[in-house]
């Protein structure tokens, strides 16, 4: 008889259930949580199974990976989806976590999650690296701001360029506050050159790739932006509809409806929370930075007016991520919409 499997992930160890397709239980037990333990134990029964499901968690990319290589028929469960069925059962244990994920198999009750491409992890892993350096960077400068203020001395408003000088200006006449700011100003200028390093790379990767350079033709979106969309998208067809993509991205407001009450909330900020930033941060710049007339920042600044600015780049930025996809696709630039104006003849 057919089978099923359900594998919960954990660092050590990965709970397994196998059933048949009628329920009965075929096998339960554990495993090591690397490749070669659980492909040895699947290939007791590979040429019977249907469906092998496990959870997505930090490793699931990785061993669904190895698992698809050794040519078993493998998906990745969306959390809450799964968390939600699982929730049914009183007692959570890994072993009862496995069997309601085989039960999912069996029933086809799952929702599949896309699984990245290898280069599209990679990419996304140095992404997450400089994202870590950037907050930690800010967290440092920040820091000093408030030891200086202690004493009296403001920083005020400063380029980045300069924010070192400014400090050691400021701390010049006190050795002792110098103590305690320089081995915070050296790290934050470590920091500050590894930032500049990762986004040399990235840029060098973005301006190599066909993709990216269409979509930094959209005015406020750069090489990090670009990089960002293409390896979280990652597979373009994976979408019916370009305005799809604003709900991955959690630009789309959640809505509450239920009998006569029908009301739309706030944005529901499900998906790539980095993504989601970089696009506000985009549309921000196209907004605020970008002097070029064109459509899309026309639009923006209406919403604004209407609806106050912090609206309107969530709108202007959920627009750019079906904008991008939509490039993506069809394999065009982008156009501002706007007429140039001739020169009015003499």
């Amino acid at each position: 008889m057919r089978k099923v499997v359900g594998l919960d992930v954990s660092l050590e160890k990965t709970a397994v259930c196998v059933l048949d397709r009628d329920g009965t239980l075929v096998w339960q037990g554990k495993v090591g949580s690397e490749p070669g333990p659980l492909i040895d134990k699947l290939n007791l029964w590979k040429a019977d199974l249907d469906l092998v499901g496990l959870e997505a968690c930090p490793l699931s990319e990785w061993l669904h990976h190895h698992l698809t290589d050794a040519g078993f028929p493998v998906v990745c469960v969306e959390t809450r989806h799964a968390e939600r069925f699982l929730s049914t059962r009183p007692v959570k244990t890994d072993r009862n976590d496995a069997r309601g994920l085989a039960e999912m198999m069996r029933v086809g009750h799952y929702r599949a999650v896309h699984v990245k491409s290898i280069e599209a992890q990679m990419v996304r892993t140095v992404l997450q690296a400089r994202r870590q350096i950037v907050a930690a960077l800010m967290q440092i400068q920040g820091t000093i701001r408030g030891l200086l203020r202690m004493h009296g001395l403001k920083m005020g408003e400063v380029h980045r360029c300069k924010f070192g000088d400014r400090v050691r200006e400021l701390v010049a006449e006190k050795p002792m506050l110098g103590a305690a700011i320089d081995p915070l100003l050296r790290s934050a200028e470590v920091m500050a050159t590894e930032r500049k390093a990762i986004d040399r790379r990235l840029e060098q990767a973005a301006r190599r790739d066909d993709v990216c350079l269409r979509l930094m033709t959209i005015p406020g979106v750069g090489p990090i932006t670009s990089l960002a969309f293409r390896a979280t998208v990652d597979d373009p067809a994976r979408f019916s509809a370009s305005k799809s993509v604003g709900a991955l991205m959690g630009l789309t407001p959640r809505v509450y409806q239920s009998g006569e009450t029908d009301r739309s909330g706030h944005i529901s900020k499900a998906g790539d929370d980095m993504m989601r930033h970089l696009l506000y941060e985009a549309a921000s710049a196209l907004m605020t930075r970008v002097r070029k007339p064109s459509k899309l920042k026309a639009w923006g600044v209406a919403v604004a007016r209407r609806r106050g600015a912090k609206r309107a780049r969530v709108a202007v930025a959920r627009k750019l991520a079906v904008i991008m996809h939509r490039m993506w696709i069809a394999g065009t630039r982008f156009e501002t919409g706007v007429e140039a104006k001739t020169p009015a003849a003499a």
